[in-house]
């Protein structure tokens, strides 16, 4: 009596990104870094002038950050005037300076963070001509981005995620019904099928 074994094969498992790959190594080396660099700083002009500097830091990315949100909320209470008056979408002039607030954002809460890199990153972000540089480019990329993925829309965008399987095969489908829907013939039953 011979008993037939069947073997599973299992899909290959996808690729990892670079990103995925080295954004550990990445981060644990900025981390080094920061570290050397306020050691290094510490052995330098003392530890009294590491702690003055690091709460120095804390204290202008936090007023940064509050002075962001405080643009953020009154760019969206304009709006949302605005589009209750009928006025429609905000001018040019307006969308222009309010602009950089998420790099705004991003440059104060890189103040907070202790260490000496986060902190020149962070005054390097808060210069608006980099702000407006980095906004084109981002929004550049994610138009590019967009165009690859063929997507008209961050809807189609999100459709087409949700029909990839894990192994990244796509399985598109379709269902076809084998009666004509709304035949006043039979009733028809709602319930779904209780097995395949």
């Amino acid at each position: 009596m011979t008993t037939g074994a069947s073997t599973t094969t299992y899909p290959a498992r996808p690729r990892r990104s670079r990103l995925r790959t080295f954004l550990p190594l990445g981060i644990a080396a900025w981390l080094v870094l920061e570290i050397w660099l306020l050691t290094v700083v510490a052995g330098a002009a003392g530890g009294l002038a590491v702690i003055v500097l690091l709460v120095a830091g804390f204290l202008a990315g936090s007023a940064v950050v509050k002075r962001a949100g405080r643009r953020a909320f009154r760019s969206l209470t304009e709006t949302l005037q605005q589009q209750q008056a009928g006025g429609g979408a905000a001018s040019g002039v307006e969308a222009g300076k309010n602009e950089g607030n998420g790099f705004l954002m991003l440059g104060g809460l890189l103040l907070m963070l202790p260490g000496i890199v986060s902190d020149v990153v962070g005054l390097v972000l808060l210069v608006p001509p980099v702000q407006k540089a980095l906004g084109r480019y981002t929004e550049r990329t994610f138009e590019r981005k967009l165009r690859e993925a063929g997507a008209g829309g961050l809807g189609d965008a999100y459709t087409q995620a949700r029909i990839h399987r894990p192994d990244g095969k796509v399985v598109p489908g379709e269902v076809i019904r084998d009666e004509a829907p709304g035949s006043a013939d039979e009733p028809r039953d709602a319930r779904p099928p209780l097995g395949y």
